[in-house]
C-alpha cells in the first residue's frame, strides 16, 4: 500500500441543487476510510446564474458575461462550502492533503464522429479555491480525456471498482453498477478486476423519457414514487418498436444521444400505459446490454435518482436474472458517491494513476487527468 492521503471531494450536479462535500482517506487504489459528508444548497440567485451560463454555452457564446459571472459565484460558493465543512466537522485544515474540485458542468458534448473531439466544460476556478482555502486543489479532471479523443465521461467506474473491493462481503462474481439518472450508464466490474478491465457505457434511457412523456401529457415531469407507471400496463408492441433502435446493436463503449429514442410509438397510449412502457424500456435496454459483457454479472447495484423509483426498481428486478439492490442496500452512501469519487480521483491524479480507460470513455489508452493548483504556504 502506498501513502494514504486525506482528500475532500466537491461535486455540483446537473440538478443545480448545490454542493456535495465528502472526505475520504485513500491511497488512490484502496479506500481506507470514508469520512463525513455534508450538502450545501445553492442560493436562488446562483441557480439563476448557472442556468444562464448553461444557456450561453449551449448557444456557443463562450465569452458571455453570464458565464464569467456564474464561474466566479460557483467558485465563491465552493470556498464557503469547504470552510463550513471544516468548521462543522472539526477537521483541521492541515490534515487535508488535497481537494478534488469538479466544478459545475455547463456543457458536455461527447464526440459524434471517430475523428472529432467532444467538449466538457466545468466552471469554477481551482487556483482561487486553493488560494482561499489554503489547501492544494485538483480540478479540470475531464480535459485530458477529451483532448485525447475520449468522451470525458463516465469517470465513476474506477471508484465503483474500489467500492466493490472494499465491501465487507466482497462479491465472488462480476458486478454491474447502474447509474440510473436521465440515462442509464452501466459499469461492468469483473471479479477482482484490474482498472483496465472495466467496461462502461450508456445502456439506454433512464428517467428522462418518462419525464418527457409525463410533461407532454400532464405538464408535470415528475412521477412521484413511480405511481403513474405502476398504475399502467406495458404496451408490448410499442416496447418492441422502441427496442428496434440501432443504438442497442452498437458495440460499447458508446454514448446515448437524446435522439436515439423517441416517443412517437406511444402516441395512442394513456399517460399511465406510456409511463409503464417507458419504464419497462429502461429495464429492457439494460437487459440487452448484457450481450456485451464477458460474462453475466452475479448482481446489480443501482445508483442515481432512479434508485428511489419503485417502478424502475421493480422493472429491473423483473428483467434481470440477478439480484438488484440499491446503493444503500449495498452499504454505499448513494447521495455522496460523486463527491467521494472526486476525492478519490484527486488522490489518483496526484499519484499519476489513470482516471479513465479505453472501455469506459473511448480514450485511446488509460488516461491521467486533473490540473494541480498549489496552495500558498
Amino acid at each position: 500500500m502506498s501513502e494514504v492521503l486525506t482528500a475532500i471531494g466537491l461535486m455540483s450536479g446537473t440538478s443545480v441543487d448545490g454542493i456535495e462535500v465528502a472526505l475520504l482517506n485513500t491511497d488512490g487504489d484502496v479506500i481506507l476510510e470514508a469520512g463525513p459528508t455534508l450538502q450545501f444548497p445553492y442560493s436562488r440567485d446562483l441557480k439563476v446564474w448557472i442556468h444562464r451560463a448553461m444557456k450561453a454555452a449551449l448557444e456557443g457564446r463562450d465569452g458571455a458575461s453570464e458565464i464569467g459571472k456564474a464561474a466566479g459565484e460557483v467558485t465563491l460558493a465552493h470556498i464557503s462550502a469547504v470552510e463550513a465543512f471544516l468548521e462543522e466537522t472539526g477537521i483541521k485544515r492541515k490534515d487535508v492533503d488535497v481537494i478534488g474540485f469538479h466544478g459545475h458542468t455547463i456543457l458536455h458534448n461527447p464526440r459524434t464522429q471517430p475523428d472529432s473531439l467532444g467538449r466538457a466544460w466545468q466552471i469554477g476556478d481551482g487556483s482561487v479555491l486553493a488560494e482561499e482555502t489554503r489547501i492544494d486543489v485538483i480540478n479540470n479532471f475531464r480535459s485530458a480525456d477529451i483532448a485525447a479523443g475520449g468522451d470525458g465521461a463516465p469517470f465513476m467506474p474506477v471508484y465503483y471498482r474500489a467500492l466493490i473491493a472494499a465491501m465487507e462481503e466482497r462479491p465472488e462474481c462480476a458486478v454491474g453498477v447502474i447509474d440510473l439518472g436521465e440515462k442509464s450508464t452501466i459499469t461492468y466490474v469483473p471479479e477482482n478486476a484490474h482498472a483496465t478491465e472495466l467496461i462502461a457505457f450508456d445502456g439506454g434511457p433512464g428517467n428522462k423519457l418518462v419525464r418527457e412523456w409525463l410533461a407532454l401529457k400532464t405538464g408535470e415531469p415528475r412521477d412521484e414514487d413511480g405511481a403513474t407507471a405502476l398504475a399502467g400496463r406495458v404496451d408490448e408492441e410499442a416496447l418492441r418498436m422502441l427496442l428496434l433502435s440501432p443504438y442497442l446493436r452498437r458495440k460499447p463503449p458508446k454514448t446515448l444521444d437524446r435522439f436515439d429514442f423517441k416517443l412517437d410509438h406511444l402516441k395512442s397510449l394513456t399517460v399511465e400505459d406510456g409511463a409503464a412502457t417507458l419504464t419497462a424500456l429502461t429495464a429492457a435496454c439494460i437487459e440487452r446490454a448484457e450481450a456485451f459483457y464477458p460474462e453475466l454479472p452475479g448482481g446489480y447495484i443501482v445508483c442515481g435518482s432512479g434508485r428511489h423509483n419503485p417502478a424502475m426498481m421493480q422493472a429491473l428486478q423483473e428483467r434481470l436474472d440477478a439480484p438488484v439492490v440499491s446503493a444503500e442496500e449495498a452499504g454505499w452512501r448513494g447521495d455522496d458517491l460523486e463527491a467521494e469519487c472526486f476525492a478519490y480521483l484527486a488522490v489518483r491524479s496526484l499519484k499519476k494513476l489513470p482516471l479513465s480507460f479505453p472501455m469506459t470513455t473511448r480514450a485511446p489508452r488509460p488516461m491521467l487527468g486533473g490540473v494541480f493548483h498549489r496552495a500558498p504556504i
